[in-house]
């Protein structure tokens, strides 16, 4: 019983890692017509053929035009504003605490996928605090290659979960 759970478990996150992948190398552009028979993909950017290593990094406000917020989609903003590459520098962008009513955000780096869905800060890292988000914003740069799952850990864990502010990427190459 306890192995058919283990193989389980590792089919579903293979399943989820392909998915990740497909989603992060996907073209947004795809447009009807014979001449776009490519299947949607720009060969330029494929990350198994040539890189075009003269692109500049990207500086991505998370959300978009609105300071970071509790009640926002984060997961699906990710989602439409992929694919994101090593490099790309994501700026989190919140109001800092101004009183005692204020609810605050923060940023944590959570070490994995089961921390990411369950919300679970006991391991993650606190990569921003309440204060770091105000003027220009936090910024922080994708280095490395695997999923960078993000959450607000304020609140113990109800702006992560309740909220949804809390999304993940997975930076490709150029």
């Amino acid at each position: 019983m306890e192995m058919g759970l283990r193989y389980t478990q590792l089919f579903t996150l293979v399943i989820l890692i392909a998915s990740m992948f497909a989603v992060g190398t996907a073209n947004k552009n795809l447009t009807k017509g014979p001449e776009n028979w490519n299947f949607g993909f720009n060969y330029t950017n494929w990350p198994f053929g040539h890189h075009n290593f003269n692109q500049t990094s990207r500086r991505i406000i998370v959300g978009g035009s609105e300071n970071r917020h509790f009640g926002f989609n984060y997961t699906d903003w990710a989602l439409k504003n992929g694919p994101f590459y090593f490099n790309d520098t994501l700026v989190f962008k919140y109001d800092p605490p101004s009183g005692p009513d204020s609810h605050p955000h923060s940023v944590y780096l959570l070490p994995n996928l089961w921390s990411f869905l369950k919300c679970d800060l006991r391991r993650a890292k606190r990569v921003a605090t309440t204060t770091q988000g105000g003027g220009e914003g936090f910024e922080f740069r994708l280095k490395s290659w695997g999923p960078h799952y993000f959450a607000c850990g304020e609140s113990n864990g109800i702006h992560c979960n309740v909220g949804m502010m809390k999304f993940y990427v997975m930076p490709l190459p150029r």
